[in-house]
């Protein structure tokens, strides 16, 4: 085979690879104005032929070394026999589609997979994914450009991933999205469910959001959005999310968001809501034992940290976090940490211990 045409037949190759799949198939006259319009190639009235005539040869070469697959249907068509004059009926091949070795389902499988790893760090697990993407076709969406990957753990709600996708949807569309949140309860079987908050009349109270952003951290997906009744920033567990529907309604430009006026700094942001709480982010200062501050860095990172004074057991250090985090980690950490300012910050600190205190009394 002429150099020439082990290119042709290359690209050929490259184009089914790209452009389809399973639910997705290209006709003869596709593949050849693909051929035109991005690869170069001049138009010619025997172009349709060649791709026949080469298409017929790699389905023929993949089907005899099982390197690849290339699914087809078969028509039939009555012609005539030149030779014989007679009509006959003539098979011929149409509607190609590659086979890739994966489908969609078995790759959001081992995407969401590695999403929720806790063993490998998240630059590496965005490599692996983008990896894993080239492994299907260009019509494949893995998310990954509205999920930020931090520490990650295991799922609950059967419907999660649906509502990945509908909240996915309305990101890239910039639409409002309605859903019910829900609480676990435990029911008269003494099983874990899921039911929805009530609002004050004690109807199911629906929530309407303007979504920006998906993130998965600590076991969960969350998604950051504005509640349309407020003007800050807020974050729902999505396994906790039921009965969700995008609405054809415009979201509100986060720059019309209290706080985020320049937009959303995601690293910032994540540096401040360790626990997805809600609410205004506080500077706060910390005395941190020496032995527990890799933890310290482990939870807060390092774009949001500001070391003040060092000395041989202690490092204090100033760093932004919600007040409701803070609190909680502050207790979780009391042993290895001490708030040290601001002071009314300190007052909540020493209420919560004293609270715990008195759980044991």
């Amino acid at each position: 085979m002429h150099y020439k045409d082990r290119i042709f037949v290359l690209d050929l190759l490259t184009i089914l690879h790209e452009l389809t799949d399973e639910e997705h198939y290209m006709t003869q006259d596709e593949i050849v104005k693909e051929l035109e319009d991005k690869y170069g190639y001049p138009s010619s009235p025997n172009r349709r032929r060649t791709v026949k005539r080469n298409i017929e040869k790699l389905i023929s070469y993949g089907e005899y070394t099982g390197a690849y697959e290339i699914g087809y249907d078969i028509n039939t068509r009555k012609m005539k026999n030149k030779e014989t004059g007679a009509t006959e009926e003539v098979e011929f091949y149409s509607n190609f589609n590659y086979l890739h070795d994966f489908t969609h389902e078995e790759l959001y499988l081992i995407i969401d997979s590695l999403l929720f790893s806790r063993h490998i760090p998240g630059h590496q697990r965005k490599d692996l994914i983008r990896k894993l993407e080239k492994l299907t076709s260009d019509h494949f969406n893995s998310r990954q450009n509205h999920v930020y990957v931090s520490s990650q753990g295991e799922l609950v709600n059967k419907s999660l991933f649906n509502n990945i996708k509908c909240l996915d949807q309305a990101i890239s569309e910039s639409k409002q999205v309605i859903f019910h949140y829900n609480d676990y309860v435990i029911d008269e079987k003494s099983q874990l469910q899921l039911q929805a908050r009530l609002n004050s009349e004690g109807q199911v109270r629906e929530y309407v959001i303007n979504p920006y952003q998906m993130v998965a951290t600590n076991g969960r997906y969350y998604v950051i959005c504005n509640n349309d009744e407020f003007d800050d920033m807020s974050h729902y567990r999505i396994d906790r999310i039921t009965a969700i529907e995008i609405l054809d309604i415009d979201r509100k430009p986060i720059k019309e968001v209290e706080g985020y006026e320049r937009g959303l700094d995601l690293s910032q942001h994540m540096a401040e809501h360790i626990y997805m709480f809600a609410g205004q982010s506080i500077n706060v200062e910390l005395s941190i034992k020496r032995n527990a501050f890799g933890e310290f860095i482990d939870w807060f990172g390092t774009s949001n940290l500001n070391i003040t004074k060092q000395t041989e057991d202690e490092i204090l250090v100033r760093v932004k976090v919600n007040d409701q985090a803070m609190r909680k980690w502050a207790l979780q950490y009391a042993l290895h940490a001490k708030v040290i300012s601001p002071p009314e910050f300190v007052a909540k600190v020493k209420a919560d211990i004293q609270q715990a205190m008195d759980n044991y009394e």
